[in-house]
């Protein structure tokens, strides 16, 4: 049947609001897990769930990292208990002012200086601990083929994005922050929106998109292995 204009209205309005919005904990595990390295274990990391894809850990393990999945609700007791090589944080659903539990925790990892990635919602909470705010995009980026430029490495990335909020950074200089100098690192070529941070003096980046996502080109999967160099040192 179809959907008249009044009906269609009601249904939009009656769905929930994502400012302000909590939802991470509601989609994250319960219980911690472990993913497997594939292959010749090299590194040990603690991947908090704020809803993660389960492309996420694979990606790490086909890089031989045991991955520990913790919840949402991880402490940062539980963090240090698997003994990581490195941190992760995941992407996931709300609104990244909500999550003062991630962030709290986040704070704590790079207070440590543990290697540190994150992934979209990851970003957004990297982006709090750091001190940036964050903001609600009028309209959020959603699909596949999205241009994204590595700064670092003047590339341009085809990239996956599904995300309704972002980190409100400069874009044109190196921010001081309590854990030392910031920078943008990647860029959205369509809107200016802010794509990727980068610590300079702390082993942690994140960027904004899926660079384990499988619904289009895998051009941002290097980013596993940029996580990886960054245990190196603290492995060996």
């Amino acid at each position: 049947a179809i959907v008249g204009e009044a009906e269609l209205l009601a249904r939009v309005q009656a769905q929930p609001q994502m400012k302000g919005a909590n939802l991470c904990e509601e989609v994250a595990t319960k219980e911690a897990y472990v993913v497997p390295a594939i292959g010749e274990k090299r590194f040990t990391v603690a991947a908090i769930d704020l809803g993660i894809k389960g492309m996420t850990p694979h990606r790490m393990a086909e890089r031989g990292i045991e991955v520990h999945v913790l919840p949402a609700t991880a402490t940062v007791e539980d963090v240090y208990a698997v003994e990581p090589d490195g941190v992760f944080f995941s992407n996931g659903p709300g609104d990244p002012e909500t999550a003062d539990h991630p962030v709290a925790v986040m704070r704590a990892v790079l207070e440590r200086g543990t290697p540190l990635f994150g992934i979209c919602f990851g970003q957004q909470i990297l982006g709090r601990a750091l001190g940036f705010g964050t903001y609600k995009l009028k309209y959020g980026h959603r699909g596949i083929n999205q241009p994204v430029q590595d700064r670092t490495t003047g590339k341009v990335e085809v990239t996956a994005h599904n995300h309704g909020f972002a980190v409100d950074a400069p874009l044109d200089k190196v921010s001081e922050t309590p854990f030392g100098r910031v920078e943008v690192s990647h860029v959205c070529l369509n809107d200016g929106v802010v794509e990727g941070l980068r610590l300079l003096d702390r082993p942690a980046f994140s960027v904004q998109y899926h660079p384990e996502a499988a619904a289009g080109p895998h051009d941002a999967a290097y980013l596993f292995d940029r996580f990886a160099s960054l245990m190196e040192p603290a492995h060996g």
